[in-house]
């Protein structure tokens, strides 16, 4: 199956890790220039070393994407080296686990880091980008939000932070001047995914038996998610073959949410 994507200049906010590294290695398996931005350097480095020999090119940028000068930095880097950029995925996000369960003891301080680390910086790519994508009339903006952006159930900081994402992509999407100009935006909510290193693997390692109980009465398929599952679907909105995909929230959670 022919994707179209290569010699597509993209950009993978938090793609040194996780999703945000599959989706990479997807892009670059075909084809495409890739640039992946991280407040890790350490991770940075790592995926670097992981992602050698395939077709596309791959550059990284240290960023911390709290910081909104980074942002501008990491755009204004991509723009003197590519002068384009076709597809953006604003993956970077967090803070599902952050605050205190009794919502009213969480300082007002996580609201405000989680919804920049999510809503707020989507926002500063995506504005960015888009005069890049059209110059050549053609782009692809997708972002990563989550199940709890569409229905309750998380802490309502990242609730609000994912609905917001959410809210952006719908909400440009139905601009006529930028979708006729070849640009679509889509948002991909994934439900648990395990990821070694994380929350998951964690509650894992710290009880087998509650976590699989965890597992049995929660997801249908008996298991979580993998990365490379929710960079599939990112792989195949960024390609020509989703050209009628403009505006859609597609659920990634193997049938995890009780919403229709």
């Amino acid at each position: 199956m022919n994707l179209a994507l290569e010699g597509r200049y993209a950009l993978v906010t938090g793609g040194s890790h996780g999703i945000g590294l599959a989706i990479t290695k997807l892009l670059l398996m075909e084809g495409c220039n890739v640039c992946i931005c991280s407040r890790n350097q350490n991770r940075l480095t790592e995926a670097k070393q992981n992602l050698i020999g395939y077709r596309g090119q791959l550059i990284t940028l240290q960023a911390d994407v709290l910081n909104d000068l980074e942002i501008e930095r990491v755009m204004d880097t991509l723009e003197s080296l590519w002068g384009r950029l076709d597809i953006l995925v604003n993956n970077v996000g967090g803070g599902g686990r952050w605050g205190h369960p009794i919502a009213e003891k969480t300082d007002v301080s996580t609201w405000r880091e989680v919804y920049q680390k999510n809503a707020g910086a989507a926002s500063l790519f995506t504005m960015r980008a888009i005069p890049l994508m059209r110059l050549r009339r053609w782009g692809r903006v997708v972002t990563i939000t989550s199940i709890y952006g569409k229905e309750g159930g998380g802490r309502p900081w990242f609730n609000m932070a994912k609905a917001a994402e959410t809210a952006l992509m719908k909400s440009l999407s139905l601009m006529h001047y930028l979708v006729r100009d070849g640009i679509t935006f889509n948002s991909v909510a994934p439900g648990g995914i395990y990821i070694p290193g994380t929350g998951f693997d964690e509650e894992k390692q710290v009880n087998p038996e509650e976590f699989q109980a965890m597992i049995d009465k929660d997801y249908p398929l008996g298991r979580m998610g993998t990365p490379e599952e929710v960079a599939s679907v990112v792989i195949f909105l960024c390609s020509e073959l989703a050209s009628l995909v403009n505006g859609a929230q597609v659920v990634v959670d193997g049938g995890q949410t009780h919403s229709f």
